[in-house]
């Protein structure tokens, strides 16, 4: 079975350079969120009256992928889990919040992942290596936990 360890490392092959690590922590988070937000349109309002009210907001398609993901984590490493939960959260706040703030929402999320994205290319350009998941696409679930990774070593918590 493939290790956290081996994914984290797998994934940082392809981002060596410094610009290229800055764009990341950039990037990857508000690929994240734009695409979280985007998939906030596809809304499960056939559970309207099995979930709570308070609930509801957050029944769409954007937690659904945030769950998978979590169980992909979950096998690999409970303490990159929790802590994806709690970044995961923050993204559904904010998701909830630009539904509220913004009246063209949908177009906020878009321009925000297309300007992310022609930024991740930009830094592997600048890289000179491919990005990771026209290898595996799991490295699109990697990439916001590569970043939590060294969070977790800043701190002193293992993973």
């Amino acid at each position: 079975m493939i290790t956290i360890d081996d994914w984290f490392t797998a994934y940082g092959a392809s981002h060596q350079n410094a610009t290229n690590k800055a764009v990341h922590w950039i990037c990857v988070p508000l690929i994240f969120y734009s695409l979280i937000g985007l998939l906030s349109f596809v809304r499960f309002n056939f559970l309207s009256g099995i979930l709570p009210a308070g609930i509801m907001p957050y029944a769409h398609l954007g937690t659904l992928l945030i769950l998978a993901a979590l169980l992909f984590f979950i096998r690999l490493s409970v303490p990159i889990a929790l802590g994806m939960i709690v970044v995961a959260g923050i993204i559904l706040y904010l998701v909830m919040f630009a539904h509220v703030a913004f009246d063209r929402t949908w177009l906020f999320f878009l321009s925000i992942f297309v300007v992310s994205w022609f930024g991740q290319f930009i830094g592997h350009k600048i890289e000179g290596a491919k990005l990771s998941f026209f290898d595996d696409n799991k490295f699109l679930m990697i990439g916001p936990a590569w970043l939590l990774h060294f969070i977790y070593r800043e701190v002193g918590i293992p993973y």
